[in-house]
């Protein structure tokens, strides 16, 4: 059975979420978001233009990883102060060197491909070698993948709302 991605899958926003915010201390958080989803602009890009190349092909490999990793730390490291006021707005705001986005990046690239890895046959994580020692041979996988990021996400929300709350509560005191 083939799973069309969807875009940005959604199910690496429930890790990215929970992680970002548990590790919120030593990670950039919205460089941990991107990350966790950027890699699958491959997937996209390979439905919308009906290319001829795997749903999951370079990109989704820790060498292609890791260039967009770089690639997309030298760009939040740009951008990071434009976005600010965003994250003081949703209580999120950090600071941020460009070595910890550059970990942050490659960290949330990583997962990303991790838990690609255990469910897509088309995946070589370690290209160019052509295998796959993350490939699930569960026949349940897609449902453990769909309700860990479901769990993950109900979990981030917490975590999110209880933060707030302790914000608030720290300034009315």
């Amino acid at each position: 059975m083939v799973k069309i991605p969807m875009p940005l899958t959604p199910f690496h926003i429930g890790p990215a979420l929970l992680l970002g915010l548990i590790f919120f201390k030593y990670l950039d958080f919205p460089t941990f978001m991107l990350a966790n989803v950027i890699i699958d602009i491959e997937p996209i890009l390979v439905l919308l233009l009906d290319l001829n190349y795997p749903l999951h092909g370079f990109l989704h490999s820790f060498l292609g990883g890791t260039i967009v990793g770089f690639f997309l730390a030298w760009i939040m490291n740009k951008i990071r102060d434009d976005l600010s006021p965003l994250l003081r707005f949703f209580k999120i705001e950090q600071k941020s060197s460009f070595k910890s986005i550059l970990i942050t990046s490659l960290s949330g690239i990583y997962i990303h491909i991790l838990l690609d890895s255990m469910v897509h046959m088309d995946i070589k994580p370690f290209y160019p070698l052509d295998l796959n020692p993350f490939l699930s041979g569960s026949t349940l996988i897609w449902l453990e993948i769909d309700m860990l990021s479901m769990w993950s996400f109900i979990g981030g929300l917490l975590i999110y709302a209880i933060r707030i709350f302790l914000i608030r509560r720290k300034l009315t005191n």
